[in-house]
C-alpha cells in the first residue's frame, strides 16, 4: 500500500502526516515539565524540521497552558497548531483563549473507559460527537476527534464513532492505542476496516509498552492510516510513545512515503528535547542515538571500509550523519590500521598481534570504547615490546 503498483509512469510517494505531540504527551512523561521557554523553542525546532502539524498542549491545565499554547499558536510557523480537549464547554472556550486554530476532542472508545471515566454507554458518546463537534466548528476550530483506547473498543463501535465522525464534521478520527495492548497485525486489522468504511483521515496514536510503538504505527500507515501521532524520542506516558525518528525514517527509506521532514534535522532535534526535558537520548537509540552509526566488530568494519554497503541499513548521510569506526574488544587489524591512520602512524606488522591483545585487554578493564590517542600509545607499546623480542632473539 505504500507504493502504487508499476506503471510506465513513475509513482508518487504516499503523502504521510506526522502529527508531533511532544508538547501534550511527551510532557506528561513522568518526571518531565517543559518551561514556556522551552516549549517555545521545541515547537520552533519542529516546524522547522518539518513537521506539519504540533499537538501542543491541553488548556484545560490552566492559565500557563493557555499562556503557552497562545505563545506558540502567535508564532506564526505555518504549521498546524493543536489543544487536546475534552469533549465540554469549558475546554473548547479554553481552546479559544489560547489562540489555537485546531481541536483535538478526546472521547473514550471503550465500554470500560467510558463507564469508568464519564458513566456514558456508547449512544451516549455518540451524542457527544453530534453535540460538541459542530459546537468546536462554530467556534472557528479545525476539529480531530481522538477516540481514547480504541485498541480495546468493539470494532463495530468504532465505525459508528467513525461515522458520527464524520457526519459532525470533524477532518480527522484518532485511533489511539492508549494502553500499549496492540501488536502490528493487531493493529492491521484494527485500522484497515475503518479506512474502508470511511472517508475521514484516520491517525494512528501508538504507545510503546510492548517496544511496538514504532511498528504499530507502520502497520497503521500499510493499513490506511494517512496520519501518525509522534513524539520526540519517544516521550510519553509509561514507556512513552511511537518515537518521531523513527516512523519518520523509516517512513522515508524503507517505504519511500513522504513525510515532508527534513531528516538531517532529527538529531539536534532530539538534542534539544532530551535537555529540555531531562531525558538523555540512549546511545543505541534508532536514528538518533549517539552509537548507532558506530562500529567495532573487526568483520563489520573490513566489510564496511572496503564497501559501506556490506554493513549498512540506514544510510547516515540521510540524517546528516556518519559512520563511526570505534576501537574496543572486537576490534580488528583493518580497524586498528584505520584508527591508527587517522594520526598519520603506520600501523606497524611486527606488531599488530600484540596490539590487538592490548586494545582488548585494555577496553574489557575500562568498559569503554579506546580513544585514538589510547591507540597510539598502545602501538608503541606493541613496537617497542616487538623490538625488545627481535633483539632478544638469537640469530
Amino acid at each position: 500500500m505504500f507504493e502504487a503498483a508499476a506503471s510506465s509512469r513513475p509513482s508518487r510517494p504516499r503523502e504521510i502526516w506526522l502529527n508531533d505531540t511532544t508538547l501534550r504527551d511527551g510532557e506528561q512523561t513522568p518526571g518531565v515539565a517543559f518551561t514556556l521557554a522551552e516549549k517555545v523553542a521545541i515547537a520552533q525546532a519542529l516546524a522547522e524540521a518539518g513537521v506539519p502539524e504540533l499537538e501542543a498542549g491541553t488548556p484545560a491545565m490552566g492559565e500557563e497552558e493557555v499562556e503557552a499554547l497562545r505563545a506558540i499558536a502567535g508564532l506564526g510557523l505555518g504549521v498546524r497548531v493543536l489543544a487536546w480537549c475534552r469533549m465540554g464547554k469549558a475546554d473548547i472556550d479554553s481552546a479559544r483563549r489560547a489562540g489555537v486554530g485546531a481541536v483535538n476532542l478526546s472521547i473514550p472508545a471503550s465500554d470500560r473507559l467510558l463507564s469508568v471515566k464519564l458513566g456514558l454507554d456508547r449512544a451516549e458518546a455518540l451524542e457527544r460527537v453530534r453535540r460538541w463537534v459542530p459546537t468546536a466548528l462554530d467556534a472557528g476550530f479545525e476539529v480531530a476527534v481522538g477516540a481514547e483506547d480504541a485498541s480495546r473498543a468493539d470494532p463495530d463501535h468504532l465505525l459508528r464513532l467513525a461515522e458520527a465522525v464524520a457526519e459532525a464534521g470533524a477532518f480527522r478520527l484518532r485511533l489511539a492505542d492508549t494502553v500499549g495492548a496492540l501488536d502490528p497485525f493487531r493493529t492491521h486489522d484494527l485500522v484497515a476496516p475503518i479506512v474502508r468504511a470511511s472517508d475521514l483521515a484516520i491517525e494512528f496514536h501508538g504507545h510503546d509498552d510492548f517496544g511496538l510503538a514504532t511498528a504499530n504505527t507502520l502497520a497503521a500507515v500499510r493499513a490506511g492510516a494517512t496520519h501518525a501521532s509522534v513524539t520526540v524520542g519517544g516521550l510519553g506516558e509509561r514507556a512513552g510513545n511511537a518515537c518521531l525518528a523513527e516512523v519518520a525514517a523509516a517512513l522515508e527509506s524503507l517505504h519511500r512515503a513522504a513525510t515532508g521532514l527534513d531528516l538531517e534535522r532529527l538529531h539536534a532535534l532530539a538534542d534539544r528535547v532530551a535537555r529540555a526535558s531531562g531525558r538523555a537520548v540512549p546511545e543505541g537509540k534508532a536514528i538518533i542515538g549517539r552509537d548507532v552509526f558506530a562500529h567495532e566488530s573487526g568483520i563489520h568494519v573490513a566489510g564496511l571500509l572496503a564497501d559501506p554497503e556490506t554493513y549498512r541499513g540506514a544510510d547516515p548521510k540521510l540524517f546528516g550523519r556518519r559512520h563511526r569506526i570505534v576501537i574496543g574488544k572486537h576490534s580488528g587489524a583493518k580497524a586498528l590500521a584505520y584508527a591508527l591512520g587517522e594520526r598519520g602512524v603506520e600501523l606497524a606488522p611486527r606488531a599488530t598481534a600484540r596490539l590487538i591483545a592490548l586494545v582488548r585487554r585494555k577496553a574489557t578493564r575500562m568498559k569503554r570504547a579506546l580513544s585514538i590517542d589510547e591507540v597510539v600509545r598502545l602501538h608503541e607499546e606493541a613496537c617497542a615490546a616487538a623490538t625488545a623480542d627481535s633483539v632478544r632473539r638469537p640469530n
